[in-house]
């Protein structure tokens, strides 16, 4: 086998194969191969530091040093200045890794391996920590399992935020041969890619997650609902699969303890309603997209019928360090009643975008200007949206609220799955209005009439303010609409939509004038 003095890291991610990775890495390993130079490239992810991405890292005795934007017109510049010997004078040097300030004020707990590991190297995975929650669950009794849970204080991290543990203990007390574990990975919320990410950089995360999840409340099949439009993470997901399965992490008698657990990976409909729940349930079914009524609530009757737990994939990926570490090394981290770390999503007109986890109880100032930069256009910013296209638009008065779940709820907003997106003062936060009314209208199932005519009434009606048509009766009955799609609506796509209306209405009024 072939020795190699060290390690060079190209990352493969959707993000920064999109801007040149793999032609990047393709040259890199051609250069080094023809020279005969015993430096291995190694395919990680991305550590999340988007403006710099394609980020390249060295190992050395010190750690990684990075460097980056190195794109596929800087290799033969980085190749010249044989970078890989660590040229400190090269113009896209950025030193250790770990000391960049994006990184460094960081409290990496769920994304500990993210960017580290080689995604598909279950040794890599182990060697970092991974499976030792496994390993411990094992031993544990699922009571003891889904009590760790508990007390650690998790929450839904895909916008919900119901705590995890009575979700699970709901499923464990329920009657049944067959229950299911259902991983909701159909991403959709806009300025958000923390699920992608994970998916993509730390695979095994959340095999392991869903396994401990199935040892907990006595299930031995679980399924990964993966957005249509993630085609990496579909890859990797099921090559991570098929390695944990030949490793007996998964599958029959896991690691000789005579449970059973496996998992399979069903693509979305391409429709951000299937994010719902029990919309993703039917589509998994093989049915429509279309919400369902509850109660019965999914623990009970979920899947084909049978008690099932449904977490996201950060929820999910978040639990293998709860139980090795136990629940009050994660609890320990948090405000009020939000605990744990959140990836927090920076995106939009934001000068550093990229993914930052820290504990819940840091202000949107601390995201925004702490490590986003501010705009990257250099102008004011003006409004923020929070938690997807069904969150509030906030003005600068509220970019002091902690970031926990009831703060947010008191100013009339959510966190959702942690998607910031900034607006500088030039956008027009009518037309912003417009557009949640314009994607409730596309995105609706249909099957409720309050989402399904009111988002097409909600259209009209802004389009006729913004014409300056009748201002203040138009605006009285938008207001009125809102109410009603709040109140009438089946599910969160139309009875959210009016947030971010209302709060355009409420803290932009002139843009409406």
């Amino acid at each position: 086998m072939e020795e190699f003095m060290s390690k060079l890291f190209v990352p493969k991610d959707t993000g920064a194969c999109s801007l040149g990775a793999d032609e990047v890495a393709l040259k890199l390993e051609h250069y080094f191969e023809s020279h005969d130079i015993a430096i291995q490239v190694v395919r990680n992810g991305s550590r999340g530091l988007y403006w710099l991405e394609p980020l390249i890292e060295i190992e050395t005795a010190e750690g990684r040093v990075a460097y980056g934007p190195i794109g596929i017109g800087d290799v033969e510049d980085f190749i010249k200045e044989s970078c890989w010997m660590l040229n400190k004078s090269h113009p896209k040097y950025l030193g250790r890794t770990e000391a960049i300030p994006f990184l460094s004020k960081q409290q990496r707990v769920t994304f500990a391996k993210v960017g580290i590991i080689d995604p598909l190297c279950i040794d890599d995975y182990v060697s970092h920590g991974g499976f030792v929650g496994l390993r411990k669950a094992l031993e544990l009794s699922p009571q003891d399992i889904v009590s760790t849970v508990s007390e650690s204080g998790l929450r839904g991290r895909g916008g919900a935020a119901f705590p995890t543990g009575i979700k699970w203990q709901t499923v464990l007390d329920a009657t049944g041969a067959q229950k299911y574990i259902v991983c909701n990975a159909d991403e959709g919320d806009s300025g958000t890619y923390s699920d992608r990410m994970l998916m993509e950089s730390d695979p095994f995360a959340l095999i392991e997650g869903m396994t401990i999840a199935g040892l907990g409340v006595k299930s031995t099949e679980g399924y990964i609902y993966l957005r249509e439009e993630y085609p990496l993470a579909h890859e990797i997901l099921k090559k991570a699969l098929r390695v944990a399965r030949e490793a007996n992490y998964i599958g029959k008698n896991i690691l000789e303890s005579g449970s059973s657990f496996d998992i399979e990976v069903r693509l979305g409909a391409g429709a951000y309603i299937c994010g719902e729940e029990t919309s993703m349930l039917e589509s998994l079914e093989g049915k429509r997209g279309e919400v369902r009524p509850k109660p019965p609530l999914p623990a009970a009757q979920g899947l084909f019928g049978k008690p099932s737990v449904i977490n996201n994939v950060v929820s999910l990926a978040s639990v293998p360090p709860i139980i090795a570490d136990g629940s009050e090394s994660y609890h320990h981290y948090g405000f009020g009643r939000s605990r744990g770390t959140l990836p927090f999503q920076l995106s939009g007109n934001i000068k550093y975008a990229g993914l930052v986890e820290i504990p819940f109880g840091a202000t949107l100032n601390d995201l925004l200007f702490g490590f986003g930069g501010g705009t990257r256009t250099g102008r004011a910013m003006k409004a923020v949206q929070v938690g997807g296209p069904l969150g509030a638009y906030l003005p600068k008065r509220h970019w002091n609220t902690a970031l926990d779940y009831e703060a947010f709820s008191k100013i009339g907003a959510m966190l959702g799955h942690g998607g910031i997106v900034g607006f500088d003062d030039s956008v027009d936060m009518s037309e912003q209005a417009q557009f949640s009314m314009e994607f409730c209208r596309i995105e609706s199932c249909g099957k409720c009439t309050p989402c399904r005519i009111g988002s097409v009434r909600g259209v009209e009606l802004i389009e006729s303010i913004r014409r300056g048509e009748n201002l203040q009766q138009n605006q009285e009955l938008l207001v009125e609409l809102c109410d009603t799609m709040e109140d009438g609506s089946l599910c969160a796509m139309g009875g959210m939509t009016p947030f971010p209306v209302r709060s355009a209405l409420k803290y932009f009024s002139k843009d409406f004038e």
